[in-house]
């Protein structure tokens, strides 16, 4: 349903509910997105803890109470609106017009060298829950992932990389990145926080609040193989290390 509006409608969706939600923030002083921000970290820390009952407890406390703040929010609800008033107007359109329902098939546009291979992510993206790579020996694919809670650990150690620029792209909320580079492999990294520390081979920033931090090896631009590490996070830590 959603293919069949341009991406101008989306983006001006998109827009008005930035608008309500600045509006939201500037005239009631954050309405509800403060008790959505301390849900969020109560649904973390339950989910930290949800080994034990009262972790099970305060983790679908937190849900119940993040699901109920955001619904509140005059944007969330601006956008519910439009996503039904879009899907009446494609059930409209459809039952004007029945020939919108047949797919678009495409005939001989695809020749043996167009054929792609779907390749299986190291990573995907996950709102909770810790994400490790293999223990054991695994074939390297680029890692382009976001997620909300929980840590991220990545071993170089277990893969051989190409002979080229690997790529490891975090986006992440709260939670904690490690990663464990061999000493061959040249690195160059570029980290965001908004709350946190860095420790990129053993020299640490122990303050980073709402800062960038842009790390590179010696022979990065001239030396394969070669790791390039971009990771942002709102709150937690990033650690680099050699292994």
């Amino acid at each position: 349903m959603l293919k069949r509006f341009s991406t101008d409608t989306f983006n001006w969706i998109l827009i008005i509910g930035g608008i309500l939600l600045i509006f939201e923030i500037a005239f009631f002083f954050g309405g509800t997105i403060i008790p959505a921000l301390f849900s969020a970290l109560v649904v973390y820390f339950g989910w930290r803890k949800f080994y034990h009952l009262w972790g099970k407890i305060i983790f679908w406390i937190g849900v119940v109470s993040l699901v109920l703040s955001i619904l509140n929010l005059m944007a969330v609800r601006f956008l519910l609106v439009a996503l039904v008033v879009l899907f009446i107007i494609n059930y409209y359109k459809t039952k004007k017009d029945p020939a919108l329902l047949t797919p678009d098939i495409m005939e001989n546009r695809t020749t043996s060298n167009d054929i792609v291979t779907t390749v299986q992510p190291l990573f995907t993206h996950r709102l909770f829950g810790d994400q490790n790579t293999s223990e054991t020996a695994y074939k390297w694919r680029d890692i382009n992932i976001h997620g909300g809670f929980g840590d991220r650990m990545v071993d170089l150690s277990n893969t051989v990389l190409p002979n080229d620029t690997a790529v490891i792209s975090i986006r992440h909320v709260i939670g904690n990145i490690q990663i464990f580079v061999p000493y061959e492999v040249e690195v160059s990294i570029h980290h965001s926080s908004v709350f946190g520390r860095a420790s990129v081979f053993g020299e640490t920033d122990w303050k980073l609040m709402n800062q960038s931090l842009i790390y590179q090896t010696a022979l990065y631009d001239s030396s394969l193989p070669r790791v390039k590490i971009i990771t942002s996070i709102f709150s937690g830590d990033i650690e680099v290390v050699r292994i």
